[in-house]
């Protein structure tokens, strides 16, 4: 694909998502190129995002209900060995931080982690496969295969990464009220951490850092997604013996990477969530 296409052309387009909006002249459908999906504003969806976050949603939910089916006092299976091991690693953690009862953090977390990571795991597909193949099934109906755009890894999106963002920012709200009542929360925004003579200057403080969780949920988990699939696309534009000499170290250090993010998007939400049944 690489071959066929100018390095910005091919950069723009492993770039684009596979848009389906209101377009201000055409009208509904998919947009045909980059400025195309950028008209269609705000309210476009990002056909290619929702899909592989459900999807693989669904493959997570799908995977760890075939395990507990099947799961046995005996002599464990590898699948049930990886589950139970996923399992203990975020129950761990989960205790550690988190010190109230609460039954929907621990789940929470496994979802999380795990969703994460397969979303992440994406990036580690070679960048061209399958767009490829996309464009191919697109040819065969009539597309023109310059116009079909797949990006396959979610969380290089903003826009799911901060979904993500928003939902955990929604429960630390309503762990905030439920635990501390509106009162209590509206008073540690007003009056700490300086005392009631300098609330405009709490106020500033404390919804500065409330607005920073979800932003920094979002901004940490996007970038390095970002960063790490923008050098795959750069790997692919180099001779074919220069991919296969960058690639395979690149994907092995970037499956630290893969993990690490998805851990730390469970950790800082644990956090949160522990600061919201905190109170002072």
């Amino acid at each position: 694909m690489a071959s066929e296409m100018t390095s910005s052309a091919y950069i723009s387009h492993h770039l684009t998502n596979w848009t389906f909006g209101v377009h201000p002249e055409h009208g509904l459908g998919f947009a045909h190129t980059a400025e195309d999906a950028a008209a269609m504003g705000f309210w476009a969806i990002h056909v290619d995002t929702m899909l592989w976050s459900v999807g693989l949603g669904l493959f997570f939910i799908w995977m760890f209900r075939k395990v507990a089916k099947k799961v046995t006092s005996g002599v464990p299976g590898s699948a049930q060995n990886f589950v139970e091991v996923i399992i203990e690693f975020v129950e761990d953690n989960v205790s550690s931080i988190f010190h109230y009862k609460n039954a929907l953090i621990a789940p929470l977390a496994l979802t999380i982690f795990v969703w994460v990571f397969l979303m992440n795991t994406m990036d580690l597909i070679p960048v061209d496969w399958i767009p490829f193949l996309t464009q191919k099934i697109g040819e065969a109906f009539g597309a023109d295969p310059h116009h079909v755009y797949m990006k396959v890894v979610p969380t290089t999106d903003i826009n799911a990464t901060l979904g993500m963002a928003i939902a955990v920012f929604g429960l630390i709200l309503f762990y905030s009220i439920k635990m501390k009542g509106l009162g209590g929360f509206l008073g540690e925004l007003a009056f700490q951490p300086l005392g009631k003579w300098m609330l405009p200057f709490n106020l500033f403080l404390e919804i500065v850092g409330l607005l920073a969780k979800p932003v920094s949920l979002a901004l940490r988990l996007f970038g390095n997604m970002y960063a790490g699939e923008m050098i795959f696309i750069l790997i692919a534009l180099l001779p074919f013996w220069a991919q296969w000499l960058l690639s395979v170290p690149w994907a092995i250090f970037h499956i630290l990477v893969i993990t690490l993010q998805a851990f730390i998007f469970m950790v800082l939400t644990i956090v949160y969530l522990a600061m919201a049944h905190d109170e002072h």
